[in-house]
């Protein structure tokens, strides 16, 4: 035994086998299709222990499914490649560091679980519309923030849900680009 599994509890590490094996689960799965005893089998434990630890499926998926997208500051970025810019962000939340979080997870129990959706669209509601609300006129914020969200989520969904294989091959550079451009329009209100 390796002397960081010693100074682990066993208690934690477990909890962490099962919120990554969860993790792994719903994202490839989505909620519905995921269950209580696939979660414990990939984790090496019995169920039971996710009930223990989480109370619920619902429970786990609330804790795996927690985001914070960490929106760059867009006051602070070049104006005229804030679509650019808000692209290249979601695209880090998908293929970089950040993939292994609740939005990939989110987006995919979206399409079969209502509390899934309503969750996916409390986020854009409170972490991207304040955030887009800021770059053109309050009169039409939620629209523009609305189109942001379908640009953003329809990419994801094109990307990395239904894995459409022309948008599957587009580098990140030309994505970031081509739906950059319509993100800056509606992001900013131009040509509304």
């Amino acid at each position: 035994m390796n002397a960081q599994r010693r100074a682990t509890p066993k208690s934690i590490r477990t909890r962490e086998a099962i919120e990554i094996a969860a993790r792994e689960l719903f994202m490839a799965n989505g909620f519905d299709r995921t269950t209580v005893r696939e979660i414990a089998a990939r984790a090496g434990i019995d169920a039971s222990m996710i009930i223990r630890y989480f109370g619920s499926k619902d429970g786990l998926f609330a804790r795996v499914a927690t985001i914070d997208l960490q929106l760059p500051d867009l006051s602070k970025a070049d104006p005229a490649t804030i679509g650019e810019t808000l692209v290249r962000h979601f695209l880090d939340q998908w293929e970089g560091k950040h993939s292994r979080g609740g939005l990939p997870i989110l987006l995919r129990s979206a399409a079969s679980n209502p509390e899934a959706a309503e969750r996916l669209g409390d986020l854009f509601r409170i972490q991207v519309s304040p955030a887009v609300a800021l770059l053109g006129p309050a009169s039409n914020a939620p629209m523009r923030a609305g189109l942001v969200a379908s640009q953003l989520l329809g990419l994801a969904m094109a990307r990395y849900v239904l894995c459409l294989p022309p948008v599957v091959a587009m580098s990140r550079d030309l994505i970031a680009r081509t739906i950059g451009e319509t993100v800056q329009r509606y992001a900013t209100g131009m040509s509304l």
